[in-house]
């Protein structure tokens, strides 16, 4: 009977290891096919992450230039702090091309920061199209950095106006830098146009050729306007040479004509003009040197100066000083619709400058048919004949010789200034310029866009510390176009409008 009861047990408990055994192996089945449906929801949301990055890739990349539909002609953003209402070389350089380039069929819009009253969006000349972005400038019109917050507005005007390419000017300029910088990350292509000479050893310079060393290793496109102003900008930026077009200022000389009364000195007076910025660079304080010797060795020299700046009252000074104020007549700040009707008063341009990288208001007086004496610096040699041009160097005793033989010049009938007027309007056209930059703007469409990768390395090989810095910059500025990409993608951003009769 007891063995019958173990025999029993022992089949119970065989059943029980069965069943136990059956519990276990479906359990470890269940186990399984959940574990196989969380690796595929993993799949399925990795793909699905995937597939929305690609998206976002896509439609990045899709911000690659698309030329006009109606004429095939890319469409132009130029990009400075220096534009209108501010007067100088750079402001009529960016007004009078972007107007010959719009003659030409081409769409162009100017980016500039706000002065004053002047805010939002306005319409200039034949059509121009101008963003005043609500930013304030800090010192000489240049604006602060802005730290990335510029790149969202930037972006959307760029998909609004569906610009192709990017035009920055003036090396000072932080909002052109900057642009150029946020351009190149969104695969944009990019040109860049210096205007002015600068040192190499100073302090000021050094940091400042650093930053601008950073921008220009991503851009392949430079204009420079002399040949003295690519030498320096080579030296100072380390750029290829090859990549570097040197296209000229230029005027338009039917707005520069000589006076139509002109007449040989009477009793022998002859008038100096001296219109410019108020700066050091500009040579101001040579200026206030040379006037008081020539009106003491000449009695019969007047000076007409135009220009506001922060040393004008240098000359102020002067003339309290030695009692000048009945020879020297101060215009201060001169529109530039008026500098024709003051060259117009003169017969000699006096221009002291110790540094120019072409010196456009020497190009307005020799078309106006004056005779011009320069400070022998920068790029002055290369816009002028020496016929039109009297040339020293930028010292007192030199300038008050030069400026001496020229007035003999005219009072002796020597110079015509009508001349003088038919060379500058045969060497110098603002269509001829924009034909020329057209050409550059060809060149950058046949060179494929800087990638991500190339352009990192680039700044991370500028310079040992700051290349790396802005290396991760550079990351973070495309972390952010990504995120705006995702968030704010641009197909909903709505395109704007032409202006009426403007492709």
């Amino acid at each position: 009977m007891a063995k019958k009861n173990d025999k029993n047990k022992k089949k119970r408990y065989i059943e029980w290891l069965k069943e136990v055994e059956k519990e276990s192996r479906e359990k470890a089945e269940v186990k399984a096919i959940k574990r196989q449906n969380m690796k595929g929801k993993t799949e399925n949301t990795i793909n699905g992450q995937t597939d929305v990055c690609m998206n976002i890739v896509k439609r990045m990349k899709s911000d690659k230039p698309s030329y006009s539909e109606k004429n095939g002609l890319p469409n132009i953003c130029m990009v400075s702090d220096f534009f209108y209402p501010g007067l100088g070389g750079v402001e009529m350089h960016i007004y009078e091309l972007s107007q010959c380039l719009m003659v030409r069929g081409y769409k162009v819009i100017v980016v500039t920061h706000s002065r004053n009253d002047r805010y939002g969006v306005r319409y200039m000349g034949i059509g121009l199209k101008v963003y005043y972005l609500p930013y304030k400038s800090i010192y000489d019109n240049v604006i602060y950095p802005s730290l990335f917050t510029l790149f969202p507005l930037f972006r959307q005007i760029l998909i609004r106006e569906k610009i192709d390419i990017v035009h920055g000017h003036q090396s000072v300029s932080m909002l052109a830098l900057e642009c150029l910088f946020h351009a190149t990350t969104m695969g944009y292509r990019v040109v860049f146009t210096d205007h002015s000479l600068f040192g190499l050893s100073n302090y000021d310079s050094i940091h400042a050729n650093n930053f601008f060393r950073i921008n220009l290793s991503c851009i392949d496109n430079v204009i420079c306007v002399s040949h003295t102003n690519k030498k320096n900008l080579i030296y100072r930026s380390l750029i290829s040479p090859k990549n570097v077009t040197v296209i000229p200022n230029a005027i338009d000389s039917n707005d520069f004509l000589p006076n139509p009364n002109y007449k040989s000195p009477i009793n022998n007076e002859v008038i100096v003009i001296s219109i410019c910025r108020m700066t050091y660079r500009k040579g101001v304080d040579l200026l206030v040197e040379i006037i008081p010797r020539i009106c003491n060795s000449d009695p019969n020299v007047r000076f007409i100066v135009g220009g506001d700046g922060p040393k004008k009252h240098l000359l102020h000074e002067m003339c309290k000083k030695y009692n000048l104020s009945n020879r020297v007549e101060l215009l201060g700040s001169v529109p530039h619709t008026q500098v024709c009707q003051v060259l117009q008063r003169g017969h000699i341009f006096l221009n002291t400058s110790l540094t120019e990288a072409f010196g456009i208001s020497i190009i307005e007086a020799a078309s106006c048919g004056l005779l011009v004496v320069s400070s022998n610096v920068g790029g002055i040699p290369e816009i002028l004949p020496q016929e039109f041009l009297r040339l020293s160097n930028p010292s007192i005793s030199n300038m008050v010789n030069e400026l001496k033989v020229a007035v003999n010049i005219i009072r002796e009938g020597k110079f015509d200034p009508y001349s003088s007027h038919k060379k500058i309007s045969a060497m110098y056209s603002w269509h001829d310029i924009a034909k020329r930059t057209v050409s550059v703007y060809q060149k950058s469409n046949q060179v494929d866009v800087i990638g991500t990768k190339e352009r990192i390395l680039r700044i991370y090989n500028t310079g040992n510390l700051i290349g790396k810095i802005f290396a991760l910059v550079a990351a973070l500025d495309y972390f952010i176009w990504f995120f705006l990409e995702f968030f704010y993608p641009k197909e909903s951003i709505e395109h704007c409008i032409d202006f009426p009769g403007i492709s």
